[in-house]
């Protein structure tokens, strides 16, 4: 059904082992992924292959979730949640052999087209399977757990790679390993995985028009994150710095995203969602503002800064998840769900050329002002979307 009003949850067990199964499930996946994007990465690199086919290879599999994300609900309706995620692991398990045994670059962007629609499966209906069984009144510090494994899992993913090096097979092994190794919690907790036995009364596109609070969170995270990850280095680089700083700065920008989310968590679990994505917004345009007006060698207080802009903005994704799952649930839930992943995977591949081109327009503290603008647009459609309701 359609906007129910959360409750308390209170007298309910509290599901840790499905939580817990779903979440190192996508947990696992995630160091896996990150290795094979890095892993990839370097290898067309050594090629010879410009940044631009790199990033177009990489794409692949983020323009394979826009195509397949509305399909999911509709088959796990019919095939079942725990099948469909297996499925989804042997996929990805096939991709990733035959990534391992060629090394051309358009067979690789064919099988990395493939490997998306598995990781969109997996990640749409992992976060599904934790928002559906995660009691109301704890769902808030749930999804900021998962939020944070998550992270950790993508920062473990390319230390691992600097152990085992580019060179052979070892890295897609070690991958493929990762990703057999994710069935494992799939099939310990099978009895307490949800099944969708209706079909939504909402279209997946339908819910971006009438969740336009958590879908465009979805959007405005995957572009500011993807940029963050991409052009802090160059926003170093174009101010006068070392590439080591532009690394440190990323690596500051991730530990925030990782440390944040607990605390955005539990407030996210004692305030009305909505009200508080508003808030964030807020907070994080002011943060934008404040780093593109500092001196980006300003030492300590603009590495605190960006540590903790990093940690509120990056709280955007749990947060709207945690807002859609108090609103629906069943095929809704997992309808809501696609959408919003759709609308990362949109960010993702819009928000990097955005951000450069008002790094290109307006120097590198464009970066910062071309994300506050674009949070400023959030924020006033949070504002007049809240404003037409009462809060919930």
């Amino acid at each position: 059904m359609l906007n129910r009003p959360d409750h308390s949850g209170g007298g309910k067990i509290f599901p840790f082992a499905a939580i817990a199964c779903a979440i190192a499930t996508v947990s696992i996946v995630g160091v896996g992924l990150s290795l094979t994007i890095t892993l990839i990465a370097v290898r067309l690199g050594e090629q010879g292959y410009s940044a631009r086919a790199i990033g177009f290879n990489t794409a692949a599999a983020g323009i394979s979730t826009l195509l397949s994300a509305g399909f999911i609900p509709r088959l796990a309706r019919r095939i079942g949640v725990r099948p469909l995620l297996v499925a989804a692991l042997l996929l990805c398990v096939a991709c990733l052999a035959g990534m391992a045994a060629t090394g051309d670059y358009w067979t690789w962007l064919a099988l990395r087209a493939i490997f998306g629609i598995g990781l969109t499966v997996l990640f749409v209906l992992s976060e599904y399977w934790i928002n559906a069984v995660a009691p109301p009144h704890r769902r808030g510090s749930i999804l900021g757990f998962y939020a944070a494994s998550v992270a950790l899992g993508f920062a473990a993913g390319p230390l691992i790679l600097t152990t085992l090096g580019t060179a052979g097979p070892s890295g897609f092994l070690v991958a493929i390993a990762l990703f057999a190794a994710a069935g494992v919690p799939i099939i310990l907790g099978s009895g307490a995985a949800p099944e969708l036995k209706a079909a939504s009364s909402v279209s997946v596109l339908g819910f971006m028009l009438i969740a336009p609070v958590a879908t465009l969170a979805g959007l405005l995270h995957g572009a500011i994150e993807t940029a963050s990850m991409g052009l802090l280095p160059v926003y170093a680089l174009r101010s006068g710095l070392t590439a080591e700083m532009g690394a440190a700065f990323v690596t500051l920008f991730a530990l925030g995203n990782v440390a944040f989310q607990f605390p955005v968590g539990y407030v996210a679990d004692h305030m009305e969602r909505g009200k508080l994505l508003m808030l964030i917004a807020l907070i994080s345009i002011l943060g934008a503002l404040a780093l593109g007006l500092s001196v980006a060698g300003g030492g300590v207080a603009f590495g605190a800064l960006l540590l903790v802009w990093g940690g509120i903005v990056g709280s955007l994704y749990a947060v709207a998840l945690g807002y859609l799952g108090s609103r629906y649930a069943g095929a809704d839930l997992a309808g809501a769900n696609a959408a919003f992943v759709m609308l990362y995977s949109i960010g993702m591949l819009s928000g990097p050329p955005i951000m450069g081109l008002g790094m290109d327009a307006f120097g590198p503290r464009g970066f910062f002002f071309t994300i506050a603008v674009l949070l400023a647009l959030y924020f006033g459609v949070v504002a007049a979307r809240l404003g037409r309701r009462p809060a919930r």
